[in-house]
């Protein structure tokens, strides 16, 4: 097979885990990294094994060995580091929000539709082997027509005042939190798996801790300061907890909270569809697992075992029952598809593999946020979701 090569822009807390998962493909080179400075994209470079290291991102995405941009940079970078790759006539791979607006995300879909580039966007929990089962089985009729679609994503990594990171700050995460880093994710597997659209959203958000401590030293993302005598008081503009009721275009209604302020839950998403004859969800942190309740027999427990799972889940389980798969591994499917669908030299309108998901995907998930914001500050009223 052809070999291909990826650049990977912004090395911080989920770019290694780009790296892990296109080395496991067995076919890509990481080519380079580039990073905020010369000094550290090289200290990237050597830590994660990049042959070339830049501190400007243009320079990757000029590299002519660089046949694939990941963009895994703050938020606020989505739009310029993924509109120059596009320029560059590069395939883009974007971790979510594709961008920080609607406008932007419905521009990048059409730059990348116009250049005809393969482009793709993160939602990396598509990758589970019980999701496409579920998805499968679903779209076979094998709990009924789905009528109410419901869940969570639950966090505590914000519960303290003491908690910090640059997605608070408007000017670098964007105008929302809660809804548009965890929310979107629970958006997109519930269309993704239910096989519906959510056409209509009324939220009603808060935020629980009003005033944090922001460290004046830099520190990892994801850990509390340290000392607190050296921080800046820094009021919150965005939400750390939302719950939200929706509709889908086929009827159904449904409802999730999003809180990253929600002590004991560590990454806790939990979908779960009820049809009019059988019901089904799936925990990510117990992924391995997929229930499924029904009214006049026994429920079940399907454990992820390829000899037990239908043909569109199987191919995304790697291991024989009784040997666990994780979020990893979810990540390397989803990297599996989007790069297949590049060596097989696939154009942008063919059909995607289903754990791929496109700029059209991302810009749904920005759509939708949008609307969940317009739908709190007129008063939690409902509020359709215009693309």
């Amino acid at each position: 097979m052809k070999r291909i090569g990826m650049g990977l822009v912004g090395a911080g807390f989920v770019g290694p885990h780009h790296i892990d998962a296109v080395r496991r493909l067995g076919y890509v080179d990481v080519v380079a990294i580039a990073g905020s400075s010369n000094a550290s994209a090289a200290a990237k470079a050597e830590q994660l094994g990049a042959a070339r290291s830049y501190g400007n991102y243009l320079d990757l995405i000029h590299d002519p060995d660089v046949h694939v941009v990941h963009n895994a940079t703050p938020n606020y970078l989505h739009f310029p580091v993924t509109a120059a790759a596009i320029a560059a006539g590069k395939h883009v791979v974007s971790d979510k929000p594709l961008a920080l607006t609607p406008a932007e995300a419905r521009e990048l879909l059409a730059l990348a539709t116009k250049a005809g580039i393969v482009h793709a966007v993160t939602f990396n929990y598509r990758g589970n082997p019980l999701v496409q089962h579920a998805r499968a089985a679903i779209a076979a009729g094998d709990i009924g027509r789905p009528h109410f679609v419901h869940g969570h994503y639950l966090q505590d990594w914000l519960l303290k005042d003491t908690d910090y990171s640059w997605r608070l700050e408007p000017d670098k995460g964007g105008v929302t939190s809660a809804l548009g880093d965890i929310g979107s994710h629970w958006c997109d597997l519930a269309q993704h798996v239910a096989g519906l659209r959510i056409t209509h959203v009324l939220a009603d958000i808060t935020t629980v801790v009003p005033v944090r401590k922001k460290p004046r030293a830099a520190r990892n993302a994801f850990a509390s300061a340290a000392d607190e005598s050296d921080v800046e008081l820094m009021p919150m503009q965005m939400e750390d907890l939302a719950s939200v009721l929706v509709r889908f275009d086929n009827g159904a209604k449904g409802s999730f909270s999003v809180g990253q302020v929600c002590a004991g839950h560590k990454n806790n998403l939990v979908l779960e569809i009820c049809g009019s004859t059988s019901t089904m969800t799936w925990r990510q942190e117990a992924q391995n697992e997929l229930w499924i309740g029904h009214r006049d027999r026994a429920n079940e427990r399907l454990q992820k075992d390829p000899s037990l799972m239908n043909d569109a889940g199987r191919g995304y389980a790697h291991l024989p029952g009784g040997h666990q798969e994780a979020w990893s591994d979810a990540f390397m499917n989803v990297m599996r598809d989007i790069y297949g669908f590049i060596a097989a030299g696939k154009k942008p309108s063919d059909t995607h593999p289903p754990a791929f998901a496109t700029f059209a995907d991302g810009y749904r998930a920005n759509c939708l946020v949008d609307a969940m914001l317009k739908s709190a500050a007129a008063g939690s009223v409902w509020t359709e979701v215009k693309e």
